[in-house]
């Protein structure tokens, strides 16, 4: 049976205990403190998986393989509860690198520049004499040059904007190059060769390897194409069109069924839903297989028990739910992840975290396990003591953002706050409801209770603590951006 930690700061006020400043609570008297943890990182980013498509999930499909995420989740830990607090490609990248928000970190959407001053966390573990590597997708900034070496990266091999599926052209080190092969697998095995070239006695080393996979339109490696042809479909509850699914739901919700992001209109009509799952599930196949190759790597260099691997989504995936697909939205499909952590003999086998982590926590963590101090705020904190078994102080909700985009204007600027049981979501610029949702209750959040009598307070609070953050934050400017191509078509659909 797997070890579930659970972040209860109560029980450890009750027996009398402290934490430190990262949240921390000690051991009682008498528990053995954790083994020293490992030195070396390998942090593996996969773009738009969602979070309950893994092989071991409950909640996923019967015929779902992905052995060797299997594996990460038996011999080390599933982070049941990962979000991102901004579901889109670029905005969650810089998160991760960052430590921040996207209001501070300034990298709203995905056509938004760097902006100067701008600091990644790799750059303080190469000052402190650490061997990085950057091997894949970037996707933050436009341009020619989007996909030129970055400061913090002793190694870089990387490709412009959203890359291709076959054949890539990678910059490797600032010479661009032709490379044959399915990206997915080309990827891996640079990061095999990378790592191959570790001493397990040397510098202690960091690898971001960033996927091309699975985002759309999906294509799988040959060898895998048609996998699962004749493999049902689990069409979720809230993708039927009837009045009790959009019965309190923002309009918006209902109308985007028949846009680009709609279940009824899927990329203008290129896709059929049947179609684009199965898709995507093969696609997913050559990535498992490739974090399969990285884990026997670092067995047979001597290096498994010296590394600490996280496996992470970049934003979650709507696959039906309300009649959405894509991301973007405050909904859990969206901003939920997949998250792994296995660290042999640091990390026990099969542990189930339970404790909330978001992608702004990611830099905290790496530097607390390197011993590097940040030269920057972070908005994010170290989650690495409940990996080695210890809680974390509950911090209660978090936000969630995003900002409109001209390119995909169906969904508006949202805000939100997730806590443990309840979620209030606003929308801005848009003549709509707001929602309020009981997970605990609700947790495909069927049921909008904005308007429930016996809400009204909570309601209340929560709206006031949402702008409360946001002024405090300074994070009330909404950015606008120009733009060029719009996904603007849609059906007409009936009323709901």
């Amino acid at each position: 049976m797997m070890r579930v930690v659970a972040a209860v700061l109560s029980v450890a006020v009750v027996a009398g205990l402290s934490t430190d400043p990262r949240g921390e609570v000690p051991p009682p008297p008498g528990v053995r403190p954790p083994v020293q943890p490992p030195r070396n990182v390998v942090f593996i980013l996969s773009d738009d998986h969602r979070h309950d498509l893994m092989g071991f999930h409950p909640n996923a499909p019967e015929w779902l393989e992905t052995p060797a995420l299997d594996r990460m989740a038996a011999e080390g830990a599933h982070v049941r509860n990962a979000f991102v607090t901004t579901s889109l490609c670029s905005p969650s990248r810089a998160s991760i690198l960052t430590g921040r928000y996207a209001h501070r970190h300034g990298v709203v959407d995905n056509t938004s520049p760097i902006p100067d001053g701008t600091v990644f966390f790799p750059e303080y573990l190469d000052e402190a004499g650490y061997n990085t590597a950057y091997i894949g997708k970037w996707h933050m900034g436009e341009g020619n040059a989007s996909d030129m070496p970055r400061p913090g990266f002793d190694h870089w091999i990387s490709f412009r904007g959203q890359g291709v599926y076959s054949n890539p052209e990678l910059n490797i080190n600032g010479e661009r190059h032709r490379i044959p092969g399915y990206t997915t697998d080309v990827l891996t095995d640079s990061a095999v060769a990378w790592l191959a070239r570790q001493d397990a006695g040397g510098d202690p080393f960091f690898l971001y390897l960033s996927h091309k996979a699975v985002h759309a339109e999906f294509e799988p490696a040959p060898r895998h194409e048609g996998r699962y042809a004749a493999s049902p479909i689990p069409y979720p509850e809230s993708m039927a069109n009837t009045e009790a699914n959009y019965r309190e739901k923002p309009r918006w919700v209902y109308e985007q069924r028949f846009s680009w992001h709609g279940v009824d209109y899927m990329f203008h009509g290129q896709f059929d839903f049947d179609s684009f799952y199965r898709r995507y599930t093969e696609t997913l196949l050559a990535l498992d297989e490739g974090v399969g190759r990285l884990l026997d790597q670092l067995e047979r260099s001597g290096l498994s028990e010296s590394t600490l691997v996280i496996y992470m989504g970049d934003n979650g995936f709507m696959l039906g739910e309300h009649g959405l697909i894509d991301k973007r939205h405050a909904y859990e499909a969206s901003m939920r992840v997949p998250m792994l952590a296995r660290a042999p003999g640091w990390i026990e086998p099969g542990v189930q975290v339970e404790s909330l982590v978001r992608n702004i926590d990611i830099a905290a963590t790496v530097l607390d396990l390197a011993g590097v101090e940040s030269g920057h705020e972070m908005d994010g904190r170290s989650f690495l003591p409940v990996l080695a078994g210890r809680p974390l102080e509950d911090e209660g909700e978090f936000l969630y953002e995003y900002f409109w985009e001209f390119a995909f204007p169906h969904t508006p600027t949202t805000f939100a706050l997730r806590g443990d049981r309840y979620k209030y979501i606003y929308y801005h610029g848009v003549w709509d409801l707001q929602e309020l949702y009981d997970l605990e209750a609700d947790p495909d959040e069927r049921f909008n209770l904005i308007h429930v009598p016996e809400h009204r307070e909570r309601i209340e609070a929560m709206r006031s603590r949402l702008f409360d953050r946001l002024e405090a934050a300074d994070a009330m400017r909404v950015p606008l951006r120009r733009g060029n191509w719009q996904a603007a078509e849609r059906l007409r659909g009936p009323d709901p």
